[in-house]
């Protein structure tokens, strides 16, 4: 499964040079399995950002908690660029960027039980019906990501399309290593732990709703 299509569109020359320069410092290697002590020098909790386009958002989180530990996953090179200078110019070491596709990086990079949080923040909805089948959160990679979380930890999911949301509170409903703790409609408030989004900002102008679901790895 694939949720995503690459279009790669120009990559500047301050992209390409942060690619070129930055990359050894900040990038996870392919098949790299996460090992907090290597990669950041400690055990810290460790977040997840999936798809984190140009870092915005990941670098503010990792800025706001340097008490914990970040990895950001995109597939385009013209955001991962944006984002390796983003992170060299808020100074932060506790940040790295893996550019594989997130259900490779889950289910072959990443322990169980590992990560304290999954940030995954206004994903590609694909909205046509014949399309739904490439949207992110299906079943079986959800289980992963339960299955990557420590007990107690948190997948954070946000979303401007109501469609979208549904279909992924009934994903993540499904799955009996998480548990909803919002027992009314099963969205949560807006989480604190995440900043707003250009998408989301988006969203707001085009008067979508916006949706967060926060459920939590059972202990």
């Amino acid at each position: 499964m694939r949720s995503f299509v690459r279009r790669e569109g120009r990559i500047t020359p301050g992209q390409q040079r942060a690619l070129d320069t930055l990359w050894p410092r900040f990038g996870l290697a392919p098949d790299t399995v996460v090992d907090r002590q290597t990669l950041f020098g400690r055990v810290a909790p460790l977040e997840v950002e999936i798809g984190c386009g140009n870092g915005d958002a990941l670098i503010e989180m990792a800025s706001a908690r340097p008490d914990h530990d970040f990895i950001g996953i995109e597939v385009y090179r013209p955001g991962v660029g944006k984002l390796l200078a983003g992170i060299e110019k808020a100074g932060l070491g506790n940040v790295r960027v893996s550019h594989l596709d997130a259900v490779h990086v889950v289910g072959h990079c990443l322990p169980v039980a590992s990560v304290h949080r999954f940030l995954v923040l206004f994903p590609d909805p694909w909205p046509k019906k014949r399309h739904h089948k490439r949207r992110l959160l299906q079943a079986p990679f959800v289980r992963q990501l339960a299955e990557r979380l420590a007990p107690g930890g948190e997948l954070v999911i946000a979303t401007d399309w109501a469609d979208y949301a549904e279909f992924a509170l009934d994903i993540v409903a499904a799955e009996p290593l998480l548990h909803n703790p919002h027992d009314a409609d099963g969205f949560a408030p807006r989480s604190g732990v995440r900043p707003p989004t250009k998408y989301e900002r988006r969203g707001v102008r085009l008067g979508h709703g916006v949706f967060d679901i926060v459920v939590k790895r059972s202990p």
